[in-house]
C-alpha cells in the first residue's frame, strides 16, 4: 500500500472532499495544514511543481494533483491500483 501525503487548508472544501474519498475507501493518509504551518507551504509548491493551491495530493512517490485530478482517477478506475502500489 502506498503511503499517501495530502497538503490541505481547513478553509478548502476541496481538500474536505478529497479527505472524504480517501475515508470512504478506508485509506488512511498524513496531512499538512499549510495555513497552520505555513512554512512547510515552500516544500509543498516545490514537490507539485509550482502547484501554490491546496489540495496537493501525493501517493507514494507520485504527485496527483488536486482534488479533481484525484476524482478523476476514480472515475477511471485507476485510483484502486495506485493506492495499492
Amino acid at each position: 500500500m502506498n503511503t499517501v501525503e495530502i497538503y490541505t487548508s481547513p478553509l478548502c472544501g476541496f481538500c474536505h472532499a478529497t479527505k472524504r474519498l480517501l475515508n470512504e475507501k478506508g485509506i488512511s493518509f498524513s496531512e499538512v495544514d499549510v495555513l497552520a504551518n505555513p512554512d512547510r507551504k515552500p516544500e509543498m509548491i516545490k514537490r507539485a511543481n509550482g502547484g501554490r493551491t491546496v489540495p496537493q495530493i501525493f501517493i507514494g512517490d507520485i504527485h496527483v494533483g488536486g482534488n479533481d485530478d484525484l476524482y478523476a482517477l476514480e472515475r477511471a478506475g485507476k485510483l484502486d491500483a495506485l493506492l495499492a502500489g
